[in-house]
């Protein structure tokens, strides 16, 4: 039998993997290569030049042509199956066409849409698959954005899956869903903020059993935490949707309105970029990797941060001094990532990689600029108190203080300016060696 070479035989877990289903459609246990096998079969059968057979294979044709019908019936079999039938639907949208040509079915839309009404996990993950795949679609994504619109229980389901589900790549993939809606239409996104409100203010009729309310911070927060350690994109992803709601007055109170809630998402994201992202003993080069997710958070901490500085969890000392720590790091790191290289002996390759530098220098820029509007609210609600802290313990260093002028400046002058004079009564020296260093601050006295 003619067929490509095998390649090299793997280790015995592999074997063993392989076997109990590598060549696996999804969950089942239909065999790929069967499947491409009993297809390929069928389309020989069918072509022109197969069209005519003599007499002396007629005998010969009918046995192929029985066996090829018990195969035929067992495809019909397998295309049963919800999981595989979306999933062959999701492959076959990657195609423009084809994406059109679904997306124009409104029957098919909304069979694929009730797909998120199950309870299966490879079904919803094939359905979020190919709803992603036409949400990136400019020519069909509006299509779809109405669709989900005009279906409201979409949102029930997609929430009881963020909140409830522990599969990681359905998590991801929803959330990527989410984040793709979110980002093409400000107004479903402002519904499904209100939407949870709402329904907390629907009383059940007397005898009837409460349902559930979903909101969609706690949703997105819950989907968070479990992806957190298994996959660094999907929590970038949920980051950004929650980066994504702080861009509405009404997604902001969403996060602040309710105490626990704005704890609950103060608490996640102070852990990762105070004890997790962007650490003393990481390459200052990890900033590359983490510059998006970086961007999203401390834009979510400076939404909460200036709009809920009453809260306990925000009280000045115990979450300034560390924010400044971490925020001057990145601003350090950034200075690292940006230097260009030396000694560039080749041309081409510096043409290669134009675009990806242009690219990186894009995402480090929009990082700084959070960063730097972040650092000078702190900066203008420190006492003379924090900074003898920050002083003793060291967030507040001659080296971290010039960091933090250099790319505050001459933006946030003011702050800088009313920081020095603080300064000034907690260590004369520093603030005059400063002053040095950026004589534009000479503050008359």
């Amino acid at each position: 039998m003619d067929r490509n070479p095998s390649p090299p035989p793997p280790s015995r877990d592999g074997d063993e993997e392989e076997a109990a289903g590598g060549d696996c459609i999804g969950s089942t246990v239909y065999s790929k290569h069967w499947l491409f096998g009993v297809l390929s079969g069928l389309i020989q059968m069918v072509s022109p030049e197969n069209a005519k057979s003599s007499s002396d294979d007629e005998e010969q044709q009918m046995e192929l042509d029985e066996e090829m019908e018990n195969e035929i019936c067992r495809v019909w079999d397998m295309s049963m199956d919800e999981e595989i039938c979306v999933g062959i639907l999701g492959n076959m949208a990657c195609f423009q066409e084809i994406c059109v040509s679904i997306s124009s079915d409104k029957n098919l839309g909304q069979v694929l849409l009730h797909c998120f009404y199950d309870s299966d996990p490879p079904t919803l993950l094939e359905t979020s698959r190919l709803l992603l795949t036409c949400l990136s679609q400019t020519e069909v994504a509006s299509v779809w954005v109405e669709r989900i619109r005009e279906n409201p229980a979409i949102y029930d389901s997609i929430c009881f899956i963020m909140s409830s589900s522990t599969n990681v790549d359905l998590l991801v993939k929803v959330g990527e869903v989410v984040d793709k809606l979110f980002d093409l239409d400000e107004k479903l996104m402002l519904e499904w903020i209100r939407s949870g409100a709402v329904q907390a203010l629907d009383q059940p009729q007397e005898g009837s059993e409460p349902q559930p309310v979903f909101r969609i911070v706690p949703c997105v927060l819950e989907a968070a935490k479990q992806v957190r350690s298994e996959n660094p994109e999907g929590l970038d992803v949920y980051m950004h949707i929650l980066q994504l709601l702080t861009t509405v007055d009404d997604g902001i109170q969403a996060i602040v309105q309710c105490p626990d809630t704005g704890k609950d998402t103060w608490n996640l994201l102070f852990d990762l970029v105070c004890r997790e992202f962007c650490q003393a003993d990481d390459p200052p080069i990890i900033l590359q990797e983490q510059k998006t997710v970086l961007a999203s958070v401390f834009s979510v901490l400076s939404a909460i941060y200036a709009s809920q500085a009453e809260q306990e969890y925000l009280k000045i000392g115990k979450v300034d001094l560390p924010l400044i720590d971490s925020l001057i790091r990145v601003l350090q790191n950034m200075e690292h990532c940006q230097k260009k290289p030396e000694n560039s002996t080749e041309s081409n390759t510096e043409e290669t990689e134009k675009s990806d530098l242009t690219q990186d220098d894009f995402h480090l820029k929009i990082l700084k600029d959070i960063s730097c509007e972040f650092l000078s609210n702190i900066f203008q609600v420190l006492t003379k108190e924090t900074v003898t802290q920050g002083l003793k313990e060291g967030q507040l260093s001659k080296q971290k203080c010039s960091c933090a002028f250099e790319n505050l400046l001459p933006f946030y002058s003011p702050v800088v300016e009313d920081f020095l004079k603080i300064l000034r009564e907690v260590d004369k020296t520093l603030a005059g060696n400063l002053e040095e260093g950026f004589p534009s601050l000479k503050i008359q006295t």
